[in-house]
């Protein structure tokens, strides 16, 4: 039974606007923001964006796709923010130029969900590895976005972490779905199929039925976000501001929160990094920026540094 439990979420968008510099006198104030899908569907955005908008009379444009065609998407000059959830992927992104910094900015965890009937017996596991082989070799169905999302990537490297290769069974017992996540749980549930998703999405989903989650609790469920300003030395289109640095819209300290409300299925989202034992679970050392204790959030008078554009 999960603990009710309250979260008063930073807006995301607020660390967004921080990496902006939208002139003032500028007649276009709005942005686009290259997103996972996962943030819109958990409801985030439903949420937060009129409440940014109302607060710093920007607009906000989300392309909500899964975070590998976000990345694309960005590369290519589509977007003046990028908030995604592959670490190593947003890493090579500003490695490469095509990102001025990535900064944490918020975490939850992914889950295993499923029907009542738990053919592959892995209700109540806390070892997501081990419970994919239980559902290779019991050939129980499972639908995976298979769309190079931030879900998909992990979902892949955990059959890695369970020697299990799906992908030669796809179109049996593995379906491989293409879509985003919110269409993978209806056909999850259509299927009576296991499925891989991050918590906000499933605590936001509509059309649970009698599905539950089966697995959760291990630190390689650990999901981190975050935000990276597009680079306008890439793309000078981009809204970065005059001076190529960032400005100093303290979005911290102004920020539109979201107002407490209780959830029976933990927290949606957390604002910032988790501790580094969850950092490392999830494959790479965080750089200690933005980073809070589990469960902690940072104080909203913080501003962010102003590095320069490169």
């Amino acid at each position: 039974m999960f603990k009710r439990r309250l979260a008063k979420l930073a807006l995301p968008f607020c660390l967004a606007g921080a990496l902006l510099a939208t002139n003032a006198g500028a007649a276009d104030k709005s942005i686009i923001l290259q997103s996972t899908t996962s943030t819109a569907n958990s409801g985030l955005y439903d949420d937060i964006l009129p409440k940014f908008t109302a607060k710093t009379g920007i607009q906000v444009n989300v392309v909500a796709v899964g975070t590998g065609q976000a990345i694309k998407n960005a590369q290519n000059g589509d977007g003046d923010v990028l908030l995604v959830h592959a670490k190593p992927a947003e890493e090579k992104f500003v490695a490469e130029g095509y990102g001025v910094e990535r900064f944490d900015v918020m975490y939850n965890d992914f889950v295993i969900v499923g029907p009542p009937s738990d053919p592959a017996g892995i209700a109540g596991s806390k070892d997501a590895a081990d419970a994919l082989a239980k559902i290779a070799a019991a050939k129980a169905t499972f639908a995976s976005r298979g769309d190079n999302s931030g879900t998909h990537k992990k979902e892949v490297r955990l059959w890695q972490a369970a020697g299990v290769d799906p992908t030669a069974a796809s179109g049996q017992w593995y379906r491989e779905t293409g879509s985003g996540m919110g269409a993978t749980l209806n056909a999850a549930v259509g299927m009576g199929a296991y499925a891989l998703t991050d918590r906000g999405t499933w605590i936001s989903f509509k059309n649970k039925g009698d599905y539950r989650i089966a697995v959760e609790g291990d630190d390689d469920l650990f999901n981190q976000y975050g935000v990276i300003l597009v680079n306008p030395k890439k793309h000078p289109h981009v809204k970065a501001g005059g001076s190529g640095r960032y400005r100093g819209l303290p979005a911290w300290r102004s920020a539109a929160v979201l107002p407490e409300r209780g959830v029976t299925e933990g927290v949606v989202l957390r604002v910032g990094a988790a501790g580094a034992a969850r950092q490392r679970a999830d494959s790479t050392r965080s750089t200690g920026r933005r980073s809070t204790v589990e469960g902690s959030q940072p104080p909203l008078n913080r501003t962010l540094p102003r590095p320069s554009v490169s």
